[in-house]
């Protein structure tokens, strides 16, 4: 058995294949699975990579053993696992290792309804149980069939974004040979759109490169096909088509916080003085968004787990990342690249005017995105940090994520990361010339220059 330890982290399962997770302890994560979840049922999907099927039949073994039955709905991506979880009503695992390399592959959990699993949320005990030894059932095996969840995936999307009457778009897409060359030509299917395919091919070894992306390097091959083909737009998605990154009609990227606003204004309009959640390193601009279309901005932590719960307690109808994942109230609080993506086409297809005209009133201040530095102390860089700022006029300081250090004209947060020795900083302003200084005084602390 692999190392157990380093491959459970917070919000799911991930590592090397075979060196740290392997089919054996896929099997034990379905048995305990099964203890810690109580499930009679469970369904799983799996991505393109050549372990992903092996380590789900592994986890389907551990799961029947235990007396649970396995819905196997094969190929997919991880919001059409969060579809099958909701609409079945019965816990669900995708095995995907998302962006992450070939050589990688994890699970991502959640219960009935497609509510999250993370290591306070039932991971920590799954985790516990593995490490143990879960105890054998004495009863009857479960049974395992198969079940083809793509038709009902895309037409169900297609229910939840009015896309009647929208004018004939060209579009092209790069799935990074993940996911979404097997889930976007159904949820296409019947709509008037032209469609520029790159890299549809499932191929778990991506061989044009990485599924990642919110590396700009990842895009150049998008921008390009955008320019040539003269398409309105352009989409890419990550490994597992969970997340979505959009590039306008001139091949030129959109902030993934531009795609939060602009999603919220749509909600907002259906659901009016609705709460939106934001987490705190998307742009200045999505709150401000929010409220002007009568709305309550109800920031947050980042990651999915802290998103999902603030919009339960909230009852909010939409929650935005600046990493590109989208959450939807009616979609079991999931999210879902697919279905933001679906949003901006409605949008861009119901009026006459080219995407970047569309988006301008949405993209407000210029912003350094996201900088990694390693860092052999985390604490102490932060702390340098802010002894560095406390104190300057018209500063303010809050530590709800990492550090946030804001006046009226610029802001940035400097958070650590979960899994590395690395400190991750965000910068935003009203001017360029403010936000590279203050990008790059954050940086020149932090790195020691």
């Amino acid at each position: 058995m692999g190392d157990v330890a380093k491959i459970f982290k917070a919000y799911d399962i991930r590592g090397v294949v075979p060196g740290e997770l392997d089919e054996d302890i896929a099997e034990a994560v379905g048995a305990a699975f099964v203890r810690v979840t109580g499930a009679r049922t469970v369904v799983t999907a799996h991505d393109m990579r050549t372990s992903s099927g092996p380590l789900a039949a592994a986890f389907a073994r551990g799961a029947t053993g235990q007396g649970a039955d396995v819905i196997e709905a094969g190929l997919g991506s991880t919001d059409l696992l969060y579809y099958a979880s909701g609409s079945l009503d019965v816990p669900g695992v995708m095995f995907t290792a998302s962006h992450n390399p070939a050589r990688y592959n994890g699970m991502k959990m959640c219960r009935a309804g497609a509510r999250p699993i993370g290591r306070d949320t039932g991971l920590a005990e799954i985790r516990a149980l593995v490490e143990q030894g879960v105890p054998a059932c004495d009863g009857p095996r479960g049974t395992v069939t198969r079940r083809d969840l793509l038709a009902g995936y895309a037409d169900h999307l297609k229910t939840l974004v009015d896309l009647s009457g929208i004018r004939p778009l060209k579009v092209a897409v790069d799935a990074g040979n993940g996911m979404a060359g097997h889930t976007v030509p159904p949820v296409f299917a019947g709509l008037p759109i032209e469609l520029v395919p790159l890299y549809f091919e499932l191929d778990g070894t991506f061989p044009n490169h990485e599924a990642n992306p919110i590396e700009p390097e990842n895009l150049r091959d998008l921008q390009a096909a955008v320019r040539e083909s003269g398409a309105d737009i352009g989409l890419a998605f990550d490994g597992d088509a969970d997340r979505c990154f959009v590039v306008d009609e001139r091949g030129e990227i959109v902030s993934p916080s531009a795609v939060t606003a602009l999603v919220a204004a749509r909600e907002l309009a259906k659901h009016p003085g609705a709460p939106i959640v934001h987490n705190l390193i998307t742009s200045r601009a999505v709150p401000e968004i929010i409220a002007e279309h009568g709305g309550r901005p109800v920031r947050t932590r980042v990651g999915h787990s802290f998103i999902k719960q603030t919009m339960a307690e909230t009852g909010a109808v939409f929650g935005g990342e600046h990493s590109a994942h989208f959450y939807f109230r009616d979609f079991w609080y999931a999210d879902s690249g697919m279905l933001a993506a679906l949003h901006v086409l409605a949008a861009l297809g119901g009026q006459d005017g080219p995407l970047s005209k569309l988006l301008a009133a949405y993209d407000r201040y210029p912003a350094s995105g996201e900088i990694n530095s390693e860092v052999a102390d985390q604490a102490a860089a932060t702390e340098r940090v802010r002894a560095a700022f406390a104190g300057r006029p018209g500063v303010t300081i809050d530590g709800l994520d990492g550090l946030t250090v804001s006046t009226d004209g610029w802001w940035f947060n400097l958070r650590p990361s979960n899994t590395e020795p690395l400190l991750r900083l965000n910068a935003e302003a009203t001017d360029e010339r403010t936000m590279a200084a203050i990008r790059d005084e954050v940086l020149a602390i932090v790195r020691e220059k």
